[in-house]
């Protein structure tokens, strides 16, 4: 049994890995029904301790090629650059009190703590594809310069632009998705 912390309703969860089945991606939270992200540990590597994904050892990992999201440096936000994990990649802005599943550093408060969505996933044909969504952000979220609508989903190409709050992200995609 492993414990674990709902990142959306902070709810304390004890999993048993066992019943997990292989090659799960999320599992939603008994509470709050969202969806918690599921990590893979690659021969026993030490998993980082501020994660509040479920850590699972596995001998081979997942060799999905993903996307990236360049956060672009301004006078709140110093550059980063964020590898987005197959599953749901839940972003926003870094915050003492709480946290988000990917969060970006910034002073930035026009920015959520869980803005946007990203869901990585592969198609029928094993392209990987990204779809992006506004995680009901209180500032809403703008997809090249056009407001993402409520419940609107969109996919990323290659140098797409997303704005969250005052900070500019550009998309980059692997050459292999």
């Amino acid at each position: 049994m492993i414990s674990i912390r709902c990142p959306h309703c902070q709810v304390g969860l004890k999993v048993d890995e066992s019943k997990i089945p292989a090659n799960i991606q999320t599992f939603n939270c008994p509470k709050c029904k969202q969806p918690i992200l599921v990590s893979y540990v690659i021969n026993n590597q030490p998993a980082d301790d501020d994660s509040e994904t479920v850590i699972l050892s596995v001998s081979e990992g997942k060799n999905m090629k993903t996307g990236k999201l360049h956060v672009l440096p301004n006078e709140f936000t110093p550059e980063q650059f964020i590898r987005l994990s197959e599953g749901i990649n839940i972003i926003g802005r870094k915050s003492p009190s709480k946290e988000s599943a990917t969060a970006i550093e910034t002073k930035d408060k026009l920015m959520s703590r869980s803005h946007i969505g990203i869901e990585v996933r592969s198609d029928a044909t094993g392209k990987i594809n990204h779809y992006l969504y506004d995680n009901k952000s209180t500032n809403r979220t703008l997809y090249n310069r056009n407001y993402i609508e409520p419940g609107e989903t969109v996919i990323l190409k290659n140098s797409d632009e997303i704005q969250i709050g005052q900070t500019r992200l550009i998309f980059e995609q692997d050459d292999t998705c």
